[in-house]
């Protein structure tokens, strides 16, 4: 049981991602409906077989405060796609200041990008219009949405039909 369940609130807001054993009590104490399954997939019981949930609702609204997405160095390469933002480099890879502390930039999700070392060094302490070096994306804060989409493609196509966000493939 190795597949990931998407929950959904009763808005069809994605509120988690729990283990199949998890759905399946969800759904079995009817605090949950299966929305959709996993095709092929079966959990066999001595009297019973089960589809294999892929996305679940709950059955009743709950209020849960949005925190946002944790800003640390695996989230910002996971948004960034794992290469550096000047070069498109995927070795060696650090944070960089967009706009460098120095000059007054913030550590936040808009004014960090991924970079590889030598372009880190390279641009030092200086904007990316005072070093010539332009980024090949501007820096934004990913929703939660935005990473299960990006999870969703690749190992879970069924969740795609419920997350409002569009992905393409690089």
């Amino acid at each position: 049981m190795e597949k990931r369940v998407l929950v959904l609130n009763l808005d069809h807001s994605p509120v988690a991602v729990v283990s199949v054993q998890k759905a399946i009590v969800l759904t079995l104490l009817e605090k949950a409906t299966v929305l959709t399954a996993y095709e092929f997939l079966q959990i066999r019981t001595i009297r019973q077989t089960f589809d294999y949930p892929a996305v679940i609702r709950l059955n009743q609204y709950k209020n849960i405060p949005y925190r946002g997405v944790l800003l640390n160095r695996n989230n910002l390469f996971r948004r960034d796609n794992g290469e550096c933002q000047y070069c498109g480099s995927k070795r060696h890879l650090t944070v960089d200041h967009v706009l460098p502390r120095s000059k007054g930039g913030k550590t936040s999700w808009t004014n960090l990008v991924t970079a590889c070392n030598r372009c880190n060094v390279n641009k030092g302490d200086k904007t990316p219009e005072e070093a010539g070096m332009p980024l090949k994306s501007n820096p934004f804060k990913p929703t939660l949405t935005y990473f299960l989409a990006d999870y969703a493609e690749r190992h879970a196509s069924e969740w795609l039909p419920f997350l409002n966000i569009k992905i393409t493939q690089s």
